[in-house]
């Protein structure tokens, strides 16, 4: 796809499966199933997708997936699948600019790497990092309630990356545009790709997959519904009103869509778009 001046290709750095009910906070369970199946376990599937966006000269990747640094237990207890896409089309010397949507283990994991020495590094050692203050601060002195998910061997790594810290709403390159929400976690943002007929949104947590599009299906993961349910009601109204495609980070069937009301007034997927 191509979005403007810039190229956009999705990646998937791998698969990984959470709990049904935290995915969906207070919605019952006989409602949410009727759209994705849980396991025995009650967990459902989910993916880590990331964009990588090409033009003007630089090269963005749009968050990093889970990373490798998990043991043995852990890839079972979250079904990690992972996945060596990027690395099969870009050298991580290449890509000149990171955007994390925030540092939630998911999102933030592949930032870094244990060499062989069994020192971490950074995967990608020449780009600028882009990631709001708020969420830099708020990885470093986690909530109880978000401690689990702020893991310090991608914390601590980026104290020697090239830092971009944004705050608020932030054009961080011609037409790329960050937008930061509060309600999963603070310091959160979603992006914006412009210069064409139909911006891109890459919704990241605040609707992480096609099955969070009503406006009462968030996920209890998320500090403040309240603050979380006023971000993605203004989201989903620009999205619809600008037909935006919208990609959904961890739907493992449905990459991206438009978005719009249906019968019964819920937002829902009006058309499914190809990236």
């Amino acid at each position: 796809m191509q979005v403007g001046r810039y190229s956009v290709k999705p990646v998937i750095f791998g698969s990984f499966r959470l709990d049904g009910g935290c995915m969906f906070g207070s919605v019952p369970k006989n409602l949410w199933s009727k759209s994705i199946a849980a396991d025995g376990e009650n967990c459902i599937p989910l993916v880590c997708r990331s964009l990588v966006l090409e033009g003007a000269g630089r090269t963005f990747l749009v968050d990093v997936g889970i990373g490798d640094k998990w043991s043995e237990k852990q890839l079972s207890i979250y079904g990690i699948q992972l996945n060596e896409s990027l690395r099969a089309g870009y050298s991580p010397q290449a890509v000149t600019d990171v955007i994390l949507t925030h540092l939630h283990f998911d999102h933030a994991g592949g930032i870094s790497f244990r060499g062989l020495d069994g020192a971490l590094a950074l995967r990608y050692p020449s780009a600028t990092v882009h990631l709001q203050a708020a969420n830099w601060q708020q990885a470093q002195n986690p909530s109880p309630k978000d401690r689990a998910s702020y893991l310090p061997d991608n914390v601590e790594p980026l104290k020697s990356a090239k830092l971009m810290l944004c705050d608020g709403v932030v054009e961080i390159a011609p037409d790329i545009i960050v937008h930061r929400v509060d309600g999963h976690t603070p310091g959160q943002q979603w992006i914006e790709v412009r210069g064409g007929p139909q911006p891109l949104f890459f919704a990241t947590d605040l609707i992480p997959t096609s099955h969070h599009l009503p406006l009462a299906y968030h996920m209890g993961y998320d500090v403040c519904a309240e603050t979380l349910l006023k971000e993605k009601l203004h989201f989903l109204e620009r999205a619809s009103a600008e037909n935006a495609v919208v990609v959904f980070q961890h739907d493992a069937a449905v990459a991206a869509a438009r978005v719009g009301l249906n019968e019964r007034g819920q937002f829902s997927v009006r058309e499914l778009v190809s990236l």
